[in-house]
């Protein structure tokens, strides 16, 4: 699910730290990401959205009524709104008998909201009004707030905003008030409102105090704070931001620092077969390590290559508590320590995947579904470099052209958990405790696979791991309520016909003289605990499944190594996998519209297009736009839409 942040231009270039401490409190199990005026007030971000987020504004917010209606529809329907830096005012609903009509109307004129106000009703509690008004540099002020638990915060952030009356409203749970003012103003509160809630901070909860301008406020003789009461402060504005998620219904990860910053990773081969680790470590010069690792400098990362004998004593220091930043780019170097001969790293060395257990499994899978390969190469996943810890398997291999050039194929990247993974169109793809994620990069010919065939690459990959998931090893028939959507999502449709997200694919591809360079990037949700998604909650309590990462990760490697070999044999074409692709994806005779065309049109999916993945559709008689129903309409996403069958533009012709 996604946290939303609002990133229009009325927003405070210091609200950049709404979403640091957002990311904070919240990865891995949200993902924290931006969203503009347009989409938010044109798109369908509803769905996926667990909480939206109005940061304060240096200029007043003035919403079309678009962009209130979809806030306010969201937010009735049982969404999360946080308004920050925000102004609130109740007015209660007051009868008026014998009252003309005339009066009445002239009554609600009076008592309207203005064009910069969000408005949201109440049968009992009357109307609330709320405003993002605009914080200049003259406005801020450093205010003492109290929690409702009683505990005192010696200073916080605060501008124009007010909220007034509040209290009147039903439910209203009041989470902070200004301890400074007579009248203890309320700081921030939390209301219901329809099936949603709505928590407003008139200060600005979401600013650290070690940050400006808050830093400034506090440099002058009659606002500064202690060096230990600032300390205590900012870990209680921390305080008061988890206990604004948990009244607006998030579920919050465990504060474990250990997953701040990279570990060291294991390269590592099948032990049936001793010569891959040899063979890798010659291609990457990286022979001789007794005497010290071998440093490998690239573009975006410095690689480490250490002996195995160093490897626990990196481990240990790379586990040691640490108030490390949170900067990916001074997480260097990245340490890399080489399995030679065969040997495999202990269980206590990688407690989260039993790398050991994954080459047991990927052997079994491998014997089922592909057979031997030739003397003197390897199988997908038979050479494998894990992390527990990681910046992003994807972009270790295709922002590092020399570490990735250098690497003989085919190559398995895998981790536990990502700090900045990847997803399409640059999004965030989260990766909580449960997350399989994943890089594989392949070499290919091009005389092999054409370039125009390279789009059916992450077809086939998605397919790979649905028909995996129905493999005996997994969920066997329980597999089958995974789904594709179109073009690289894995969804599943629960007992309710709920449609959710749990998993997707990602392809980068370079051409290097004749050959295509393919780095296919999965992420998939396997024994997540809600409120993400994943396969083991499809696993009723009597079923007898035990789902583990390491038969998953083997399991898809052997499938995908099966299909792929078809693949290649094909250059390239998805002819022979058409027919299965159709049936297990979710958009047979789905009804769409296309509103980049004038007027708009509704078309119905048939299929793909053989030769270049487009979306074929087909006008739908008696649509909007009149069409006759007896050409092909072949589409592909805009690029800019939270929903690709929502975002679709006709190719031209």
């Amino acid at each position: 699910m996604n946290v939303l942040v609002y990133s229009g231009p009325e927003v405070l270039d210091t609200s950049t730290q709404s979403l640091q401490s957002l990311r904070s409190l919240l990865v891995p199990n949200y993902a924290i990401q931006t969203i503009n005026f347009q989409s938010l007030a044109s798109q369908p971000w509803a769905a996926n959205c667990a909480m939206l987020v109005l940061p304060a504004c240096r200029s007043a917010l003035v919403p079309t009524p678009p962009f209130a209606s979809a806030i306010k529809s969201y937010v009735e329907r049982g969404g999360a709104l946080l308004a920050l830096g925000a102004s609130a005012r109740r007015q209660a609903r007051q009868p008026f008998a014998g009252e003309t009509l005339e009066a009445r109307m002239a009554r609600m004129n009076v008592g309207a909201s203005s064009a910069s106000a969000l408005r949201f009703s109440d049968r009992t509690s009357g109307t609330l009004d709320v405003t993002l008004p605009g914080h200049g540099e003259g406005s801020y002020r450093v205010d003492i707030v109290e929690a409702q638990d009683g505990s005192t915060m010696s200073a916080m952030l605060s501008g124009k905003a007010e909220i007034v009356e509040i209290e009147g409203w039903k439910g209203a749970e009041v989470l902070g008030r200004y301890g400074d003012r007579g009248s203890k103003e309320v700081a921030g509160v939390c209301c219901p409102v329809g099936e949603g809630k709505v928590v407003f901070w008139s200060a600005l909860a979401d600013h650290s105090l070690t940050e400006e301008p808050v830093k400034s406020i506090l440099a002058r003789p009659d606002s500064q704070v202690p060096q230990q009461e600032l300390i205590t402060a900012e870990a209680q504005r921390l305080k008061l931001l988890r206990t604004s998620f948990a009244s607006l219904g998030l579920r919050l990860p465990s504060d474990d620092r250990s997953l701040s910053r990279p570990l060291p990773q294991f390269l590592t081969g099948t032990p049936l077969k001793s010569k891959i680790i040899e063979r890798i470590t010659a291609a990457l010069s990286a022979t001789d390590l007794e005497n010290g690792p071998h440093v490998l400098q690239d573009s975006n990362d410095t690689f480490h290559f250490h002996a195995a004998s160093e490897g626990r004593k990196l481990l240990e220091e790379a586990r040691t508590p640490s108030d490390a930043p949170s900067d990916s780019s001074i997480w260097q170097p990245k340490h890399i320590i080489v399995c030679t001969g065969g040997n495999l790293p202990s269980k206590d060395d990688t407690p989260l995947f039993d790398i050991s257990k994954y080459y047991a499994e990927l052997d079994e899978a491998r014997h089922k579904h592909v057979g031997p390969t030739c003397t003197g190469s390897w199988g997908v996943g038979e050479a494998l470099l894990y992390g527990e810890v990681v910046t992003s398997t994807q972009t270790m291999l295709d922002k590092n052209p020399r570490f990735m050039s250098l690497l003989p194929t085919p190559f398995l990247s895998l981790a536990t958990h990502q700090l900045a993974g990847r997803g399409r169109g640059g999004n965030v793809w989260i990766s909580p405790a449960g997350c399989l994620q994943f890089s594989l990069l392949l070499y290919v010919p091009m005389q092999t696979l054409p370039t125009y065939r390279v789009v059916f690459v992450q077809y086939l990959f998605g397919l790979v791991v649905v028909e995996a998931c129905r493999d005996a090893g997994v969920l066997g028939k329980l597999g089958g309520k995974v789904r594709l959507k179109w073009p690289n999502d894995i969804y599943v449709v629960l007992d309710d016909g709920e449609k959710r997200k749990i998993g997707g694919v990602l392809v980068n591809t370079s051409f290097n003289g004749g050959s295509v360079e393919v780095i296919i990037g999965c992420g998939l949700n396997v024994l997540n605990p809600p409120p993400t998604t994943s396969l083991q909650q499809l696993v009723p309590p009597d079923v007898d499944i035990r789902l583990s990462m390491e038969r998953t990760a083997a399991v898809i490697m052997a499938k995908f190594e099966e299909m792929w070999n078809t693949f290649l044999i094909n250059r390239g074409s998805f002819a022979p996998f058409m027919d299965l692709y159709l049936e297990r994806w979710l958009h047979s005779d789905q009804l769409v519209t296309l509103t980049t065309t004038n007027p708009p049109q509704q078309v119905r999916v048939v299929g793909i297009t053989p030769n270049h993945g487009l979306l074929r559709t087909m006008p739908e008689r008696g649509g909007w736009s009149g069409g006759n129903g007896g050409e092909f309409i072949d589409l592909q996403p805009d690029g800019n839409s939270f929903d690709l069958m929502a975002g679709l533009i006709k190719t031209k012709s």
